[in-house]
């Protein structure tokens, strides 16, 4: 359950997808609202319950930019409060320590740095391709390009990749204010015409895997969309030591459509059916006929419900992340989306933003 006063906003940790999309979005919107906030039974039912170190670093992370003041927030802790501050522009490091998303570090980071009074810029530390969270190579090609149509204007370089156990990745995420988050509309998503494939391979391993992972994730592709006429960019390489840390592997794949959709899929692992897995990802996100892919649903909420006017997007079927970044949204920030079913077991999922203003840009 989620409690909500005027200043203060008291949210179960528990609910729903219960771990750490609950932490993000109730974090972030704490900042950019001013409201205190409460959460407790963080990650409650999980294997290990409380805040691991990705979680801690994430929301430490916003309370700097925030200025804010912050308590129990260390590694199993299971509840924190934030009383925030002014988000306030400037270079900001955080560090997953380990291989610990850098993704992640983004996804809670982002919305707040666009509301403060100039540019500011992360250094995010960690994992750049690791499981159970979008590679960053998914941020740069398909969440920023579509955060455009918001009027966010933000430029990310991957300094150094970084992969599971050690980490030690590095990326620039270069983030310039605005005055308010435009609304956006996708519900076409247009015919694919080019597809896009990044395989790769670090430390020890033989760069002929990311070449053999890179052709049979096209023919997947390919046998996937018969008769579709397709424009093939491949690359598959081995990282340098100056550009990865350690062993690892993986794939990246996204398909373009002439209405400038992105969709993607993507695998981490060394074995061919790792390629086939990303090309099956991506496979089932074009054959929905969606406007936005299963990965993308959930990181628009947010943006959706700030934004100034209605939104509105067809996906697939809504995946239980959505569900929650819906759910937080609707509490803290008192608005409603609707979900409309529509053919193929798609859904529109609109709302009727805050327009939240940028107060530190207009005076």
């Amino acid at each position: 359950m989620a409690e909500v006063e005027d200043n203060f906003c008291e949210i179960d940790g528990s609910i729903l997808e219960g771990g750490g999309q609950i932490l993000r979005i109730s974090v972030a919107l704490s900042a950019l609202t001013g409201r205190s906030l409460h959460i407790s039974k963080i990650r409650a039912g999980r294997q290990k319950p409380g805040l691991s170190n990705q979680h801690m670093q994430g929301i430490e992370l916003v309370g700097r930019i925030c200025r804010g003041q912050l308590t129990g927030c260390s590694i199993r802790s299971e509840e924190i409060r934030l009383t925030p501050g002014v988000i306030t522009a400037g270079e900001y490091t955080g560090d997953s320590i380990t291989a610990g998303s850098i993704s992640l570090l983004a996804q809670v980071a982002l919305p707040c740095a666009l509301f403060a009074g100039g540019p500011t810029t992360l250094r995010l530390l960690g994992g750049t391709n690791v499981d159970f969270s979008p590679p960053i190579d998914y941020i740069q090609k398909v969440l920023l390009p579509t955060l455009k149509l918001f009027g966010v204007d933000a430029d990310l370089t991957v300094v150094r990749r970084g992969y599971n156990p050690k980490g030690g990745g590095e990326i620039l995420l270069k983030i310039q204010p605005l005055e308010h988050l435009k609304p956006v509309s996708l519900m076409e998503r247009g015919d694919v015409i080019g597809l896009h494939i990044y395989s790769y391979v670090a430390g020890t391993l033989s760069e002929s895997i990311s070449q053999d992972s890179a052709r049979v994730a096209e023919d997947a592709v390919k046998k996937a969309l018969p008769g579709v006429q397709l424009k093939v960019s491949k690359t598959a390489r081995k990282e340098s030591a100056a550009d990865a840390v350690g062993n690892g592997s993986g794939i990246f794949m996204w398909a373009e459509t002439d209405k400038s959709r992105v969709l993607a899929g993507s695998a981490v692992g060394s074995k061919l059916t790792d390629a086939v897995k990303a090309a099956a990802m991506l496979g089932e996100h074009l054959k929905t006929g969606a406007a936005v892919d299963e990965h993308l649903q959930d990181q628009l909420i947010i943006f959706m419900a700030l934004a100034k006017g209605h939104s509105r997007y067809l996906s697939g079927p809504l995946s239980l992340h959505t569900q929650t970044a819906i759910y937080i949204c609707e509490q803290i920030l008192s608005i409603k989306f609707q979900i409309i079913p529509v053919a193929n077991e798609n859904v529109i999922v609109e709302c009727d933003g805050i327009g939240l203003e940028n107060s530190l840009l207009i005076q």
